[in-house]
Protein backbone atom coordinates (compact mmCIF):
# COMPACT_ATOMS: atom_id res chain seq x y z
CA UNK A 1 0.00 0.00 0.00
CA UNK A 2 1.42 3.29 -1.02
CA UNK A 3 2.27 5.97 1.88
CA UNK A 4 0.26 9.19 1.86
CA UNK A 5 3.06 12.01 0.83
CA UNK A 6 2.14 15.43 3.04
CA UNK A 7 -0.24 17.77 2.08
CA UNK A 8 -1.30 21.14 2.96
CA UNK A 9 -1.55 21.71 6.89
CA UNK A 10 -0.18 18.29 7.92
CA UNK A 11 2.63 19.52 10.85
CA UNK A 12 5.77 17.86 10.61
CA UNK A 13 9.09 18.77 12.93
CA UNK A 14 11.90 20.05 11.24
CA UNK A 15 15.74 20.14 11.98
CA UNK A 16 17.01 23.10 10.40
CA UNK A 17 20.32 23.31 9.31
CA UNK A 18 20.94 26.35 7.22
CA UNK A 19 20.01 29.99 6.15
CA UNK A 20 19.22 30.18 2.38
CA UNK A 21 19.78 32.98 -0.01
CA UNK A 22 16.34 33.55 0.54
CA UNK A 23 17.01 34.20 4.24
CA UNK A 24 14.59 30.84 4.78
CA UNK A 25 15.61 28.18 7.37
CA UNK A 26 16.15 25.24 5.75
CA UNK A 27 16.03 21.80 7.16
CA UNK A 28 14.97 17.90 6.65
CA UNK A 29 11.34 16.60 8.19
CA UNK A 30 11.31 12.62 8.99
CA UNK A 31 7.73 11.62 7.28
CA UNK A 32 6.14 8.18 6.46
CA UNK A 33 6.29 8.49 3.02
CA UNK A 34 10.22 9.45 3.61
CA UNK A 35 12.75 12.34 3.82
CA UNK A 36 11.46 15.85 2.84
CA UNK A 37 13.21 19.48 2.61
CA UNK A 38 11.56 22.02 4.39
CA UNK A 39 11.80 25.93 3.76
CA UNK A 40 10.13 27.99 6.24
CA UNK A 41 11.04 31.63 7.83
CA UNK A 42 11.94 32.30 11.04
CA UNK A 43 13.80 29.23 12.32
CA UNK A 44 17.19 28.93 12.74
CA UNK A 45 20.15 26.74 11.96
CA UNK A 46 20.29 24.51 14.96
CA UNK A 47 16.85 24.57 15.94
CA UNK A 48 13.86 21.63 16.12
CA UNK A 49 10.42 23.32 15.11
CA UNK A 50 7.16 22.64 14.52
CA UNK A 51 6.11 23.82 10.71
CA UNK A 52 2.76 23.98 8.89
CA UNK A 53 2.75 22.54 5.17
CA UNK A 54 1.76 24.96 2.61
CA UNK A 55 3.36 23.44 -1.00
CA UNK A 56 5.15 20.61 -1.79
CA UNK A 57 6.53 19.72 -4.69
CA UNK A 58 8.44 16.51 -5.27
CA UNK A 59 10.58 16.20 -1.82
CA UNK A 60 10.40 19.81 -1.55
CA UNK A 61 8.36 21.13 0.94
CA UNK A 62 7.30 25.11 1.74
CA UNK A 63 6.04 25.66 5.22
CA UNK A 64 5.06 28.13 7.92
CA UNK A 65 6.55 28.23 11.43
CA UNK A 66 4.15 27.11 14.25
CA UNK A 67 6.45 26.48 17.04
CA UNK A 68 10.30 26.34 18.15
CA UNK A 69 10.69 23.27 20.41
CA UNK A 70 14.31 24.14 20.17
CA UNK A 71 15.63 27.40 20.27
CA UNK A 72 19.19 28.41 19.30
CA UNK A 73 21.66 29.97 21.27
CA UNK A 74 21.75 32.71 18.37
CA UNK A 75 17.87 33.54 18.23
CA UNK A 76 16.63 36.97 19.46
CA UNK A 77 14.10 39.25 19.88
CA UNK A 78 13.16 41.38 16.88
CA UNK A 79 13.56 45.13 17.29
CA UNK A 80 10.81 46.09 15.08
CA UNK A 81 6.71 46.19 15.90
CA UNK A 82 6.47 45.31 12.38
CA UNK A 83 8.85 42.12 11.90
CA UNK A 84 7.09 38.94 10.67
CA UNK A 85 4.16 41.00 8.61
CA UNK A 86 6.53 43.84 6.86
CA UNK A 87 8.13 42.03 3.54
CA UNK A 88 11.71 43.60 4.16
CA UNK A 89 14.31 42.28 6.78
CA UNK A 90 14.13 38.56 7.42
CA UNK A 91 16.49 37.53 9.70
CA UNK A 92 15.82 40.13 12.36
CA UNK A 93 15.72 37.28 14.93
CA UNK A 94 19.20 36.29 14.52
CA UNK A 95 22.15 37.52 16.43
CA UNK A 96 24.19 40.22 13.69
CA UNK A 97 27.15 37.50 14.42
CA UNK A 98 25.43 34.66 13.16
CA UNK A 99 23.83 36.65 10.40
CA UNK A 100 27.24 37.62 9.02
CA UNK A 101 28.45 33.51 9.68
CA UNK A 102 25.42 33.16 7.85
CA UNK A 103 26.37 35.19 4.52
CA UNK A 104 29.94 34.06 4.57
CA UNK A 105 28.71 30.47 4.37
CA UNK A 106 26.18 31.31 1.61
CA UNK A 107 28.95 32.83 -0.39
CA UNK A 108 31.06 29.93 0.17
CA UNK A 109 27.97 27.15 -0.83
CA UNK A 110 27.42 29.56 -4.42
CA UNK A 111 30.91 29.75 -5.43
CA UNK A 112 31.72 25.31 -4.32
CA UNK A 113 28.55 24.92 -6.71
CA UNK A 114 29.71 26.93 -9.50
CA UNK A 115 33.01 25.17 -9.08
CA UNK A 116 35.10 27.88 -8.20
CA UNK A 117 38.29 27.59 -5.57
CA UNK A 118 38.58 30.34 -3.53
CA UNK A 119 38.87 31.19 0.07
CA UNK A 120 36.25 33.25 1.58
CA UNK A 121 37.15 35.41 4.11
CA UNK A 122 34.88 35.99 7.22
CA UNK A 123 32.61 38.88 6.02
CA UNK A 124 33.65 42.94 7.32
CA UNK A 125 30.35 43.63 9.34
CA UNK A 126 28.25 46.80 10.06
CA UNK A 127 29.11 48.67 12.86
CA UNK A 128 25.10 49.64 13.20
CA UNK A 129 23.23 46.52 12.42
CA UNK A 130 20.09 48.72 12.70
CA UNK A 131 19.32 52.67 11.44
CA UNK A 132 21.65 52.27 8.78
CA UNK A 133 19.81 53.19 5.49
CA UNK A 134 20.14 56.31 3.79
CA UNK A 135 17.14 56.00 1.76
CA UNK A 136 13.65 54.13 1.44
CA UNK A 137 10.61 53.58 -1.11
CA UNK A 138 7.44 53.80 0.85
CA UNK A 139 4.05 52.45 -1.25
CA UNK A 140 0.25 54.80 -1.11
CA UNK A 141 -1.99 51.82 -1.35
CA UNK A 142 -6.06 51.43 -1.35
CA UNK A 143 -6.08 47.73 0.37
CA UNK A 144 -4.47 48.06 3.92
CA UNK A 145 -2.95 45.10 5.73
CA UNK A 146 -4.49 44.98 9.23
CA UNK A 147 -1.90 43.19 11.31
CA UNK A 148 -3.01 40.86 13.99
CA UNK A 149 -4.29 42.62 17.42
CA UNK A 150 -5.52 45.71 15.49
CA UNK A 151 -8.58 47.47 16.85
CA UNK A 152 -12.07 46.55 14.93
CA UNK A 153 -12.86 49.44 12.86
CA UNK A 154 -9.82 50.44 11.86
CA UNK A 155 -9.56 52.29 7.83
CA UNK A 156 -8.90 49.75 5.48
CA UNK A 157 -8.94 51.54 2.05
CA UNK A 158 -5.95 53.68 2.91
CA UNK A 159 -2.35 53.16 3.62
CA UNK A 160 1.15 54.33 3.21
CA UNK A 161 4.50 51.78 3.91
CA UNK A 162 5.78 48.62 2.73
CA UNK A 163 4.64 45.84 1.07
CA UNK A 164 3.42 42.71 3.42
CA UNK A 165 5.41 39.78 2.59
CA UNK A 166 4.06 38.37 -0.65
CA UNK A 167 1.09 40.79 -0.41
CA UNK A 168 1.92 43.04 -3.33
CA UNK A 169 -1.67 44.58 -3.65
CA UNK A 170 -1.84 45.17 -0.39
CA UNK A 171 0.56 48.26 1.55
CA UNK A 172 1.50 47.72 5.56
CA UNK A 173 0.95 51.15 7.42
CA UNK A 174 4.72 51.45 8.60
CA UNK A 175 4.60 53.72 12.11
CA UNK A 176 8.13 52.97 12.37
CA UNK A 177 11.18 51.02 10.87
CA UNK A 178 14.19 49.93 12.84
CA UNK A 179 16.69 50.09 9.72
CA UNK A 180 15.92 53.53 8.62
CA UNK A 181 17.13 56.84 10.15
CA UNK A 182 14.89 57.69 12.89
CA UNK A 183 13.88 61.29 10.94
CA UNK A 184 11.81 59.41 8.38
CA UNK A 185 9.19 58.06 11.34
CA UNK A 186 8.21 61.45 11.78
CA UNK A 187 8.24 62.43 8.10
CA UNK A 188 6.58 59.28 7.26
CA UNK A 189 3.62 59.68 10.09
CA UNK A 190 3.14 63.11 8.36
CA UNK A 191 2.95 62.42 5.15
CA UNK A 192 -0.03 59.72 5.91
CA UNK A 193 -1.83 61.83 8.22
CA UNK A 194 -1.78 65.29 6.07
CA UNK A 195 -2.88 62.79 3.18
CA UNK A 196 -5.75 61.74 5.19
CA UNK A 197 -6.56 65.19 6.15
CA UNK A 198 -6.53 66.73 2.89
CA UNK A 199 -9.01 63.69 1.71
CA UNK A 200 -6.13 62.64 -1.61
CA UNK A 201 -6.77 59.82 -3.38
CA UNK A 202 -3.91 56.59 -2.75
CA UNK A 203 -3.06 55.02 -5.88
CA UNK A 204 -5.37 51.87 -6.64
CA UNK A 205 -3.23 48.99 -8.20
CA UNK A 206 -5.85 47.58 -9.85
CA UNK A 207 -8.24 50.11 -10.80
CA UNK A 208 -5.48 52.77 -12.21
CA UNK A 209 -6.57 55.58 -10.47
CA UNK A 210 -5.90 57.67 -7.22
CA UNK A 211 -3.10 60.54 -7.01
CA UNK A 212 -0.28 59.48 -4.26
CA UNK A 213 1.79 56.79 -5.47
CA UNK A 214 5.16 57.08 -3.57
CA UNK A 215 7.59 58.40 -0.96
CA UNK A 216 10.24 58.22 -1.53
CA UNK A 217 13.18 59.55 1.36
CA UNK A 218 16.83 59.99 1.39
CA UNK A 219 19.43 61.96 3.81
CA UNK A 220 23.05 62.64 3.62
CA UNK A 221 24.74 61.14 6.73
CA UNK A 222 27.92 64.25 5.50
CA UNK A 223 25.35 66.80 5.87
CA UNK A 224 22.29 65.79 7.36
CA UNK A 225 20.15 66.54 4.25
CA UNK A 226 17.01 65.04 3.73
CA UNK A 227 15.62 64.69 0.23
CA UNK A 228 11.65 63.55 -0.07
CA UNK A 229 10.50 62.93 -3.85
CA UNK A 230 6.82 62.28 -3.88
CA UNK A 231 5.83 60.29 -6.93
CA UNK A 232 2.06 61.05 -8.26
CA UNK A 233 -0.04 59.72 -11.16
CA UNK A 234 -0.22 62.79 -12.86
CA UNK A 235 0.89 66.77 -11.97
CA UNK A 236 -2.20 68.04 -10.10
CA UNK A 237 -0.90 71.40 -9.04
CA UNK A 238 -4.25 72.17 -7.27
CA UNK A 239 -3.74 69.13 -5.00
CA UNK A 240 -0.26 68.68 -4.72
CA UNK A 241 0.86 72.30 -3.64
CA UNK A 242 -0.92 72.02 -0.52
CA UNK A 243 -0.29 68.84 0.60
CA UNK A 244 3.90 69.65 -0.19
CA UNK A 245 3.03 73.14 1.42
CA UNK A 246 1.64 71.77 4.80
CA UNK A 247 4.50 69.05 4.86
CA UNK A 248 7.44 71.00 4.62
CA UNK A 249 5.92 73.05 7.24
CA UNK A 250 5.45 70.29 9.72
CA UNK A 251 9.21 69.06 8.47
CA UNK A 252 11.70 72.13 7.89
CA UNK A 253 14.44 69.33 8.20
CA UNK A 254 13.26 68.37 4.13
CA UNK A 255 15.63 70.48 2.10
CA UNK A 256 14.61 69.43 -0.91
CA UNK A 257 11.12 68.48 -2.58
CA UNK A 258 10.70 66.58 -5.77
CA UNK A 259 7.72 65.48 -7.49
CA UNK A 260 7.62 62.38 -9.92
CA UNK A 261 5.30 61.66 -12.02
CA UNK A 262 4.63 58.40 -13.35
CA UNK A 263 0.95 58.10 -15.60
CA UNK A 264 1.73 54.38 -16.19
CA UNK A 265 0.31 51.31 -14.54
CA UNK A 266 3.93 49.97 -13.36
CA UNK A 267 4.21 49.88 -9.22
CA UNK A 268 7.79 52.04 -9.65
CA UNK A 269 8.61 55.26 -7.87
CA UNK A 270 10.65 56.82 -11.13
CA UNK A 271 8.32 58.88 -13.02
CA UNK A 272 8.45 59.98 -16.57
CA UNK A 273 9.48 63.47 -15.32
CA UNK A 274 10.27 65.28 -12.49
CA UNK A 275 9.77 68.89 -10.79
CA UNK A 276 11.50 70.37 -8.03
CA UNK A 277 9.24 72.03 -6.00
CA UNK A 278 11.42 72.89 -2.72
CA UNK A 279 15.17 73.52 -2.57
CA UNK A 280 17.75 72.16 -5.35
CA UNK A 281 16.54 69.35 -6.30
CA UNK A 282 19.91 66.91 -4.84
CA UNK A 283 21.67 66.38 -2.02
CA UNK A 284 25.11 65.93 -1.02
CA UNK A 285 26.80 62.97 0.29
CA UNK A 286 30.52 62.02 0.91
CA UNK A 287 32.21 58.99 0.29
CA UNK A 288 35.62 57.93 0.49
CA UNK A 289 36.96 61.51 0.73
CA UNK A 290 34.87 62.67 -2.33
CA UNK A 291 31.71 64.94 -2.61
CA UNK A 292 28.45 63.13 -4.48
CA UNK A 293 25.66 64.87 -5.50
CA UNK A 294 22.84 62.63 -4.89
CA UNK A 295 19.07 63.52 -6.97
CA UNK A 296 16.08 61.47 -6.63
CA UNK A 297 17.09 59.27 -9.51
CA UNK A 298 20.79 58.90 -8.25
CA UNK A 299 21.72 55.26 -7.64
CA UNK A 300 24.01 55.36 -4.10
CA UNK A 301 24.29 52.61 -2.13
CA UNK A 302 21.88 53.05 0.59
CA UNK A 303 24.32 51.72 3.04
CA UNK A 304 26.92 54.98 3.25
CA UNK A 305 29.19 53.71 6.03
CA UNK A 306 29.93 50.16 4.36
CA UNK A 307 30.22 51.80 1.18
CA UNK A 308 33.23 53.44 2.39
CA UNK A 309 34.43 49.80 3.21
CA UNK A 310 33.51 48.36 -0.17
CA UNK A 311 35.35 50.89 -1.78
CA UNK A 312 38.26 50.34 0.50
CA UNK A 313 38.27 46.95 -0.37
CA UNK A 314 38.15 47.31 -4.53
CA UNK A 315 40.88 49.75 -4.08
CA UNK A 316 42.81 47.22 -1.70
CA UNK A 317 41.87 44.19 -4.24
CA UNK A 318 43.03 46.50 -7.59
CA UNK A 319 46.97 47.48 -6.07
CA UNK A 320 46.76 50.68 -8.28
CA UNK A 321 50.23 52.37 -8.56
CA UNK A 322 49.29 55.43 -10.21
CA UNK A 323 49.88 54.36 -13.67
CA UNK A 324 47.64 51.81 -14.94
CA UNK A 325 44.95 52.54 -17.60
CA UNK A 326 41.38 50.95 -15.33
CA UNK A 327 38.29 50.26 -16.96
CA UNK A 328 35.15 50.37 -14.88
CA UNK A 329 32.21 48.46 -16.05
CA UNK A 330 28.48 48.96 -14.88
CA UNK A 331 30.35 52.91 -13.25
CA UNK A 332 26.72 53.92 -12.14
CA UNK A 333 27.34 57.51 -10.93
CA UNK A 334 30.99 56.94 -10.44
CA UNK A 335 31.40 55.68 -6.71
CA UNK A 336 33.93 53.31 -7.86
CA UNK A 337 35.44 55.24 -10.66
CA UNK A 338 36.57 58.62 -8.96
CA UNK A 339 38.16 56.61 -6.03
CA UNK A 340 39.93 54.61 -8.65
CA UNK A 341 40.66 57.73 -10.61
CA UNK A 342 43.06 59.16 -7.33
CA UNK A 343 45.37 56.60 -7.57
CA UNK A 344 45.43 55.59 -11.51
CA UNK A 345 46.57 57.14 -14.19
CA UNK A 346 43.19 56.81 -15.99
CA UNK A 347 39.70 55.44 -15.67
CA UNK A 348 37.26 54.77 -18.06
CA UNK A 349 33.64 54.35 -16.61
CA UNK A 350 30.76 52.48 -19.07
CA UNK A 351 27.12 52.76 -17.61
CA UNK A 352 23.97 52.20 -19.57
CA UNK A 353 21.83 54.71 -17.54
CA UNK A 354 22.26 58.24 -19.32
CA UNK A 355 21.25 60.36 -15.82
CA UNK A 356 23.70 58.02 -13.35
CA UNK A 357 26.60 59.25 -16.43
CA UNK A 358 25.89 62.54 -15.88
CA UNK A 359 26.13 62.26 -12.29
CA UNK A 360 29.18 61.01 -12.79
CA UNK A 361 30.41 63.35 -15.11
CA UNK A 362 29.39 66.33 -12.62
CA UNK A 363 30.74 64.41 -9.83
CA UNK A 364 33.74 64.33 -11.32
CA UNK A 365 34.03 67.92 -12.23
CA UNK A 366 32.97 69.20 -9.05
CA UNK A 367 35.51 67.27 -7.21
CA UNK A 368 38.45 68.11 -9.73
CA UNK A 369 38.96 64.81 -11.19
CA UNK A 370 39.96 65.36 -14.66
CA UNK A 371 41.86 61.72 -15.50
CA UNK A 372 38.24 60.01 -16.30
CA UNK A 373 35.56 59.59 -19.06
CA UNK A 374 32.60 58.16 -19.16
CA UNK A 375 30.33 56.35 -21.72
CA UNK A 376 26.78 55.93 -21.02
CA UNK A 377 25.57 52.71 -23.11
CA UNK A 378 24.77 49.19 -22.98
CA UNK A 379 28.39 47.47 -22.23
CA UNK A 380 27.92 44.83 -24.88
CA UNK A 381 26.98 47.63 -27.55
CA UNK A 382 30.13 49.68 -25.80
CA UNK A 383 32.56 46.57 -26.45
CA UNK A 384 31.28 46.37 -30.08
CA UNK A 385 32.22 50.22 -31.03
CA UNK A 386 35.34 50.75 -28.64
CA UNK A 387 37.84 49.00 -31.14
CA UNK A 388 40.99 48.63 -29.12
CA UNK A 389 40.36 48.35 -25.18
CA UNK A 390 43.83 49.58 -23.40
CA UNK A 391 43.59 48.58 -20.00
CA UNK A 392 46.07 47.04 -17.29
CA UNK A 393 42.97 46.21 -14.62
CA UNK A 394 39.15 46.02 -14.91
CA UNK A 395 36.83 46.60 -12.39
CA UNK A 396 32.78 45.18 -12.87
CA UNK A 397 30.12 45.71 -10.87
CA UNK A 398 27.03 44.07 -12.55
CA UNK A 399 23.24 44.29 -11.90
CA UNK A 400 21.96 41.47 -9.94
CA UNK A 401 21.37 39.00 -12.93
CA UNK A 402 25.66 39.41 -13.51
CA UNK A 403 27.18 39.46 -16.80
CA UNK A 404 25.57 38.94 -20.12
CA UNK A 405 27.59 35.50 -21.54
CA UNK A 406 28.79 37.76 -24.42
CA UNK A 407 30.25 40.50 -22.26
CA UNK A 408 32.59 37.36 -20.41
CA UNK A 409 33.58 36.21 -23.51
CA UNK A 410 34.77 39.84 -24.87
CA UNK A 411 36.57 40.32 -21.25
CA UNK A 412 38.80 37.43 -21.90
CA UNK A 413 40.01 39.13 -24.69
CA UNK A 414 40.91 42.37 -23.21
CA UNK A 415 44.64 43.43 -22.38
CA UNK A 416 44.02 43.91 -18.81
CA UNK A 417 45.99 41.41 -16.12
CA UNK A 418 44.10 41.78 -12.86
CA UNK A 419 39.97 42.01 -12.72
CA UNK A 420 37.75 43.08 -9.53
CA UNK A 421 34.15 41.70 -9.59
CA UNK A 422 31.71 43.59 -7.64
CA UNK A 423 29.32 41.17 -6.70
CA UNK A 424 25.51 42.31 -5.57
CA UNK A 425 24.13 38.28 -5.90
CA UNK A 426 26.92 36.09 -5.26
CA UNK A 427 24.76 33.13 -7.04
CA UNK A 428 25.07 35.39 -10.66
CA UNK A 429 29.09 36.14 -9.73
CA UNK A 430 29.96 32.62 -9.11
CA UNK A 431 28.45 31.58 -12.15
CA UNK A 432 30.50 34.05 -14.14
CA UNK A 433 33.65 33.46 -12.23
CA UNK A 434 33.08 30.30 -13.53
CA UNK A 435 32.71 30.74 -16.75
CA UNK A 436 35.71 33.73 -16.66
CA UNK A 437 38.13 30.45 -15.86
CA UNK A 438 37.50 29.20 -18.96
CA UNK A 439 38.24 32.00 -20.32
CA UNK A 440 41.55 32.57 -18.80
CA UNK A 441 40.96 33.78 -15.57
CA UNK A 442 41.30 32.67 -12.07
CA UNK A 443 39.58 34.10 -8.67
CA UNK A 444 42.43 34.61 -6.00
CA UNK A 445 39.99 35.81 -2.89
CA UNK A 446 36.92 36.40 -1.70
CA UNK A 447 35.90 39.57 0.38
CA UNK A 448 31.85 39.94 1.52
CA UNK A 449 30.72 43.19 2.98
CA UNK A 450 27.64 43.52 4.58
CA UNK A 451 25.91 46.20 3.59
CA UNK A 452 22.14 44.84 4.08
CA UNK A 453 22.33 43.80 8.40
CA UNK A 454 19.08 42.19 9.21
CA UNK A 455 19.00 40.74 5.27
CA UNK A 456 20.35 37.40 3.69
CA UNK A 457 21.96 40.04 1.02
CA UNK A 458 25.95 40.73 0.91
CA UNK A 459 27.80 42.46 -1.33
CA UNK A 460 31.16 40.48 -1.95
CA UNK A 461 34.79 41.37 -3.80
CA UNK A 462 36.14 38.85 -5.82
CA UNK A 463 39.49 38.88 -7.31
CA UNK A 464 40.77 37.34 -10.44
CA UNK A 465 44.32 37.35 -12.49
CA UNK A 466 44.93 35.82 -15.25
CA UNK A 467 45.54 32.05 -14.75
CA UNK A 468 49.21 31.68 -15.63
Amino acid sequence: MQQRKPKRDDRLEVEVERIDERGLGVGRAEHESGEYRVALRRALPGERVAAQVLRRRGNKIEGRLLEVLRASADRTSPPCRHYGSCGGCALQDMSYAAQLATKRENCERALAAALVKVDVEPVIGSAAALRYRNKMDFTFGTRRWVEPGEAEGVQRDFALGLHPREQFRKVLDVEACEIQPQPFDAILASARRIALEQGLRAWDLVKHEGLLRHVVLRRSVATGEILLQLTTSSEAPELVGPYVAALLAAHPEITTLVQAINSRGATVAMGERELVLHGSGSIRERLAGLWYRVSAASFFQTNTAQAEKLVEVTLEEARLSGSERVLDLYCGAGTLTLPLARHAAHVHGVELVEAAVADARRNAEENGIGNVTFSAGDVLAWFGSAGAIECDVAVVDPPRAGLHPKVVELLARIPARRMVYVSCHIGSAARDIAALAHAGWRATRARPVDLFPQTPHVECVLSLERAP
